[in-house]
Parts: C-alpha cells; structure tokens; sequence
C-alpha cells in the first residue's frame, strides 16, 4: 500500500511539473533582452561551431562564461529553433535541483513524503516558478549551486577517508561547473554557506585537509576550457574578472542599483503559495539550531548567501534563486512538524494569504482592464478576453485557496495548485503594449518578409537586435546610435562595421542602398516620437513603441 500511495505521489508531482512547466513554453513569445539573448548565443555557437568563445550579433560577448549556453545549445540540437528549446535549459536544470533537494530530504529525514514535500514546494514556488521557465543562466547555477551543498553536507556527514574523498571531489565539480556557468559566484557561495557549520560542528581541520581536494577537481574541471579561451582571445579573463565581478559586486556604477533590503520582499513574495509557512520555518531554523544541526545547516544555507547578494551593489531578483532550495527543504520540515503536532493554525493563515491575494490580483486586473483609472491604460479596448482570462486565472488562484481552509485546513497541501491557471495562461494574459515593446517577435512576424528582403537591418536596441537575429536566423544585425551590452565587442577593429551613429547614418545609407534594401527598426522612447532628422523612407510601419522604416534599393 505504502509503495503504491509513493507512486501515486511521484505520478502527480510528474502531472503538476508537465502542466507548470513543459506544456507553457511555446506559448509565450520571447522576452527580450534576456531570452532573445540567450537564444542567439546558443544559435550563432551552434552555427558556428565555436564552443569555447560567445558570440552575440557576431561579436565577441564576455559577460559569462561558456557552460550554461552550452546546456541550451544541446536544447537547440534537440528541440530546433523553437520557443521551448530557448527555455528547455532553464527547465531542465530546474527539475536536476528539484530532484536534489528530494534526495537531500530523503537524507535528512528518511521520509519519502517529506521528500516530495520538498520538491513540490519548491517547483510550485512562484520565485522558482517564474525563473525556472524562463531563459537566464540563474537555474543553472541555482542546480550547481544546490549539488555543491548536497555534497558539502554530506562530505561533513561522511565517516570514512575515502567517502570523504568522493564527497569533496564531487564538491568541487559543482563548483567548477559552476564556475564555468557564472563565474566566481559558485566558488565563493558555497564557502560562504558553509562557514558556519563549519565553525558549530568544529571541522574546520577536516574542510583544511579535504577543501583541496575540492579546489583541484574544480579547477581540472574548467582548466580546458579556460586555457582554450585565454588562447584564442587573452583579453577574456581580464575583462570578466574586473568588468563583470568586481564592478558589479562593489561599483557604484555597477548595473540594477538597489538598496541592502531589496532581497527580503522578493524572497518573501517569492514562495507564494507558501507563504505564511516562511517565517515559522527560518525561525524553527534558529530555535532549533543546536539540537537540530540539518536545520542550521539549511538555516545557513538561507542566510549567508542572501546577505552576501545583499551586499552586492547590483541587485537582479533572479540572484537568489539557488536560497530557494533550503528554503524547501526548511518550509518541509517545519509543515511536517506542524501535521505531526497537529498544529493546523499556520495552514489556515496560509490559505488565507492564498485566497486574498488572489482575490486582489483577480480585482486589480479587472480595473485596469476597464480603464477605470486613465492614466495606467494596460488593456487596450480589443483585449477584454485577456482581462477575463487573467481574471479567471487569479480566482482559480483565490478559489483553490478557499479549498485549502476546507476541513480545518487538512487540505493544506493543495496549495501547490494555485498557479497552475496562471502558468497555463500567462503567455495570453500580457497586454498589447508590452508585447509590442518587450517581445519583438510579434512585429517581427508580421513584417519578415520585408527584413527578408533587406540586405540591411539596423535596429537601436540590443534586445530587438539580438530578436533579429534569432528569428532572420542572421547575425549581421546593425546597431544603430546605440551600443548597449555589445560596446565591448563593438571596440574589436573587426566589428566596428556593426555600428553607425545617427550623424553618419544618412551618407552611410546611401551606400549601402546601392547593394540593397535596408530596414530600419526603431523603439521609440515613451513619447513615442519619431526623429525628424532620418532620411524619409519608402515605407514605414508602426506598432505600438516599434516602428520599421524601410528604404528601397537605389537602382
């Protein structure tokens, strides 16, 4: 019975993720700059052949290391060129960690139930969630980061010479993978969580004997590819250390300026649905953390790397995903505890916060898309069935909510299905205006064959750049008066032909129309205001903030 009831669990954990995180992802247009990048990346390696240097528009592109496009170019080489192979990547390594933390829990507490506790937690999290299924780097070093800590706690658990050895050398793969994913992040992460229990279970001899271990398979790990790529281009190293680690932990120009606080609404918000459990669990954490060390150990696991992302001048709420594994983990235990005391008070609370929010959401969208407030137009007048969509799916939201307080809160665990509605319909829910601006692919579609056609496709925006690219299945898209994320590999003598500045661009057009058609692709600022000073064109089509000037050929 206890087999069958294990499996019937695992078939509905199975059902939950193909609904939460499979069956939507072609049903979202890219976003660009971060999808359209990402993609275009992985398509001009594979096109190429070159696995060892970026390219971005063609360009050389130094801002992360190689692993993590090398997990979505084998997305690419499986699925094609699709929306889902984009974010397959990003799905994939969501699910390795979901399974980790599943196996870490089976470690913990022996307990199958716990275990998909866990990892129903943390796969229905909306952190996770948004993340999780959408194309960025982040799930990746989330899972590296996540596979250093499971074998950092069980090295520390480990009896024997040799298990210890096996411990950290698989320790050290993590972090070298990791490193060949973000950087330098996945070598200092994982110390830094890990100090404390250190210093409490009074090992710090064993880590001293052992680390090397670990810092010489990590740096076997990515030794091949770094040489490779200090051959073919030396000046890599210099600008990822200093450019992408340096000023973007401590500058004050660094990018996404945010102050020390920004994490802890994020983090809270973030485990919707399970919210109300947070709270409790961090602070059983610490209650418990002298006669409970797995707690402070995934007690620590929370609190160092949140408060060393803090400290970071650059803040992206995508950061502190890999906090979200003991986060699981820490909410699974403390819900285990709250069932086995019969202590149902949190589970009601939490089903409260559900049904509200939903509830909320639900209203808001309903009032914007009504217009009732003039000036925070969202919904055009032809998109009614979005806001009934969007409403539908944050009563669904509110509603299983509701069900959750049924029966004094015993069906506590339904939680996990309140984003199911909004995951299936998100990709139909965005208002025109923001399709129109931030998922270039609409406009493409509906002008490609003129791009077809044109020899010559500027555009001044990078993520509409690389959106070009990936949908014309070209690389030789032009920035126009703007260098963007690609300033750097525009400074090569070699693609300096891969920008023209708006004084120059008219006598540079007039040269390049005698080899062909050009296209001019534009995102307006918000005044949504053309400049006068662009030569006339034979052709212009608006939509929303993008806008296409197209000049004919001079015969």
């Amino acid at each position: 019975m206890f087999v069958f009831l294990k499996r019937s669990y695992v078939a509905l954990l199975s059902v939950l993720f193909a609904l939460l995180y499979l069956i939507p992802l072609n049903g979202r247009l890219l976003w660009q700059p971060d999808e359209t990048r990402y993609a275009e990346i992985s398509r001009e390696m594979l096109q190429r052949g070159d696995w060892v240097v970026p390219h971005l528009l063609g360009l050389r592109y130094f801002e992360k290391p190689v692993a993590g496009y090398w997990i979505n170019n084998f997305s690419q080489w499986l699925f094609g060129d699709s929306n889902f192979a984009v974010r397959f990547g990003s799905v994939f390594s969501t699910a390795c960690s979901a399974a980790l933390i599943f196996w870490l829990a089976l470690m913990l507490w022996q307990s199958h139930k716990t275990a998909l506790l866990a990892a129903l937690i943390y796969l229905t999290s909306i952190l996770v969630l948004s993340v999780g299924t959408y194309s960025v780097l982040d799930p990746m070093i989330s899972l590296w980061l996540t596979a250093g800590m499971v074998a950092s706690y069980m090295s520390l658990q480990a009896t024997t010479f040799w298990k210890k050895c096996g411990w950290y050398a698989l320790l050290g793969v993590a972090c070298g993978a990791g490193f060949m994913t973000k950087g330098f992040l996945a070598l200092a992460v994982p110390v830094i969580a890990t100090l404390p229990i250190v210093w409490q279970q009074r090992k710090l001899k064993e880590v001293l004997c052992f680390g090397p271990l670990a810092v010489v398979v990590a740096v076997l790990v990515s030794l091949p590819w770094a040489i490779a790529i200090a051959l073919r281009e030396p000046d890599f190293w210099n600008y990822f250390f200093w450019v992408e680690h340096i000023q973007r932990f401590a500058s004050e120009k660094a990018q996404h300026k945010s102050p020390f606080w920004f994490y802890l609404p994020i983090l809270l918000l973030g485990t919707l649905p399970w919210m109300a459990l947070l709270p409790s669990s961090l602070l059983k954490g610490w209650r418990e953390r002298t006669t409970r060390p797995d707690l402070f150990f995934l007690l620590s696991w929370v609190i160092m790397p949140l408060f060393f992302f803090s400290l970071a001048k650059g803040k992206l709420l995508t950061y502190i995903l890999p906090c979200m594994a003991p986060i699981a983990l820490l909410i699974a235990a403390y819900a285990k505890d709250c069932v086995t005391n019969r202590s149902l008070r949190v589970f009601r609370v939490n089903g409260i916060i559900n049904l509200v929010f939903g509830l909320i959401c639900a209203l808001t969208i309903f009032v914007l898309g009504l217009g009732l407030f003039p000036h925070y137009v969202v919904y055009g007048p032809q998109e009614y069935s979005k806001v009934a969509l969007g409403v539908f799916a944050f009563l669904m939201w509110a509603a299983v909510g509701y069900i959750t307080l049924r029966n004094h809160a015993s069906f506590w665990p339904y939680a996990a299905a309140c984003p199911l509605m909004f995951a299936l319909c998100a990709g139909y829910l965005i208002p025109q205006q923001i399709v129109d601006t931030n998922q270039p692919q609409h406009f493409i579609a509906d002008n490609v064959k003129t791009l077809t056609e044109s020899a010559t496709v500027l555009t001044n925006n990078v993520g509409i750049a690389t959106g070009l690219a990936w949908e014309l299945k070209r690389s030789d898209i032009i920035m126009y008066d703007v260098r963007g994320e690609v300033q750097y590999g525009l400074s090569y003598p070699d693609g300096g032909a891969q920008y023209v500045s708006e004084e120059d661009f008219p006598s540079w057009l007039m040269q390049k129309r005698k080899w062909g058609n050009t296209s001019l692709i534009l995102q307006l600022p918000a005044n949504n205001q053309l400049q006068d000073r662009l030569p006339t064109p034979e052709k212009t089509v608006k939509m929303g903030r993008l806008v296409l000037l197209w000049y004919q050929k001079a015969h």
